[in-house]
């Protein structure tokens, strides 16, 4: 694929990777709230990594290294993925160094934020940096009374997203390359989650990232012991678009 191709708990699902202490997270990388202080992106990921530590919680003067680093290190996934991405949030920065970039750079329309998010309102409607309960909700009710999310469900869910984003806003910029970042941000939640290439992330995990932003090391997580490739980020990302294409 183009260029955005290198980018990027239920008993009866076993913990897999490291063992943590009962605790519920891993040793020195426990959940702290971010203080009103502190810089978040549009991200529920990254905050998610920011918030347990893996990335600077402040949220201030984040390198690319400390990016693919929390990533590797909290979940496993290949530098060949993270890195372009990483790049790419760079050129958001506003901290006066071009190696650095505040989470809340992010924010920067049309770099890697864009319309249509799966948890976040467009830009047209002023704020499309926080979490909006009210679009997370009518997307997660897709996935009601499901013990995991699958690949068509996923697919579908964001599908009907992009489709509600696009009737609620007269502004609404969705062409092939959003589509495609959308695509890999189904498919990052799905391969951390979920079993390799083949879905199946537990709901409840997920839905934990997105609502409170926090890896759900409580709810059973553990970091994989196997690699998370950038081959599978590509096979989840086209089995999504083959599911549900979201028509341009």
């Amino acid at each position: 694929m183009m260029q955005l191709s290198i980018l990027l708990a239920v008993t009866a699902i076993p913990a897999i990777g490291n063992c943590y202490p009962s605790g519920g997270s891993a040793p020195n990388h426990e959940f702290q709230k971010p203080s009103a202080r502190d810089r978040r992106s549009p991200c529920p990921m990254l905050n998610a990594l920011a918030n347990h530590g893996w990335l600077p919680r402040s949220g201030f003067n984040v390198s690319i290294d400390q990016v693919v680093n929390g990533i590797d290190l909290a979940l496993n996934l290949s530098p060949l993925s993270s890195r372009p991405v990483a790049e790419l949030a760079q050129t958001t920065s506003t901290t006066g160094n071009p190696t650095t970039f505040h989470l809340d750079d992010l924010s920067k329309h049309g770099i890697i934020e864009h319309d249509g998010s799966l948890s976040r309102n467009d830009i047209y409607f002023g704020d499309n940096h926080s979490f909006n309960r009210r679009i997370f909700d009518s997307y997660f009710s897709a996935f009601a009374g499901m013990r995991v999310i699958s690949i068509p469900a996923a697919a579908n869910a964001r599908r009907a997203r992009v489709i509600a984003a696009r009737a609620a806003n007269p502004a609404f910029n969705y062409t092939a390359r959003e589509d495609q970042f959308s695509q890999f941000e189904t498919a990052l939640y799905l391969s951390v989650f979920g079993t390799g290439t083949e879905g199946n992330a537990p709901t409840r995990w997920v839905e934990v990232m997105f609502r409170d932003e926090r890896i759900p090391y409580k709810e059973g997580y553990r970091r994989p012991t196997d690699i998370i490739t950038n081959d599978d980020i590509v096979e989840l990302a086209n089995k999504i678009n083959a599911a549900a294409p979201v028509p341009l």
